[in-house]
């Protein structure tokens, strides 16, 4: 863990909703991710969505741990994983991977919540925690999130589109964000000359469905090179040892070749 302590970024995302880990990401990997990406929107001829939401100046990248290998190394990142599983629990998994790179003129997102399409009274206990991994400075002129602390205790969700006073999450690069899914924010508009290279790291709780169908979207020859944690992450494991297996065996040994035994909660009752 960085400087603060693990039990201090807990206490922050409890009271406010949200913790910085500053200086979180090792500098050539930051710098790898940034290479890969561009060349990546290049190859894949990736463009702005054009609508309200994803931006009109702004290039994202979906179902990153399909594109690469460098990018196994970001959901079990020792500096931000034991957050996320302190907020929500070990049986977390990958909701999405994605790249947010916002370009000079953009606007600011509307503000909202993450977890605002599950119908679920508010306030209630985190089932969604996601990340924004800073690779460039996230200023208030460049775009960085905008966030509105305490948020995640409100007893409804933002009205899409209407205007909310709320404060830009600024970071050094190599910074990450987390939040408590319920937090109120958006990405911030751009009014500098450089573009804001973000990662978002998204994780739910192991019980909902994922943003971003893990399963489906990653090629099982891919899958089957990953480390057994980031294959559990990506839903090739069961959530406490009952949601999610097939005929009392993991999709890991049904679709991997897994041979670690597993037994079902009941067996182990």
């Amino acid at each position: 863990m960085n400087k603060k302590s693990l039990e201090t970024h807990l206490a922050e995302v409890e009271e406010h909703g949200f913790t910085i880990v500053e200086n979180a990401i090792e500098p050539d990997l930051v710098d790898a991710l940034n290479e890969t990406l561009l060349r990546l929107e290049k190859d894949l001829g990736i463009v702005p969505a054009r609508n309200g939401f994803e931006g009109h100046h702004t290039v994202r990248i979906y179902n990153l741990l399909a594109l690469g290998e460098i990018f196994q190394r970001i959901p079990v990142h020792p500096n931000v994983l034991p957050i996320v599983e302190g907020v929500l629990d070990p049986g977390c998994l990958v909701s999405s991977l994605s790249s947010i790179s916002i370009d000079p003129g953009e606007i600011a997102q509307p503000i909202h919540a993450d977890d605002q399409v599950m119908p679920v009274a508010k306030p209630h206990a985190p089932f969604v925690c996601n990340s924004m991994w800073a690779l460039t400075d996230f200023t208030e002129k460049n775009g960085a999130t905008r966030i509105i602390p305490g948020t995640h205790k409100a007893d409804a969700s933002p009205n899409y589109g209407q205007h909310y006073d709320s404060i830009p999450a600024e970071m050094p690069k190599g910074s990450v964000l987390i939040w408590h899914g319920s937090l109120w924010h958006g990405g911030g508009a751009n009014n500098s000359g450089a573009r804001r290279v973000g990662i978002a790291m998204n994780y739910c709780a192991g019980y909902i469905r994922q943003q971003e169908n893990q399963q489906l979207g990653i090629p099982l020859e891919i899958v089957r090179r990953f480390e057994p944690r980031l294959q559990e992450l990506c839903g090739f494991g069961t959530y406490r040892n009952l949601i999610g297996h097939i005929d009392k065996k993991t999709p890991a040994q049904r679709l991997l070749d897994e041979t670690r035994d597993f037994k079902s909660i009941w067996d182990l009752a």
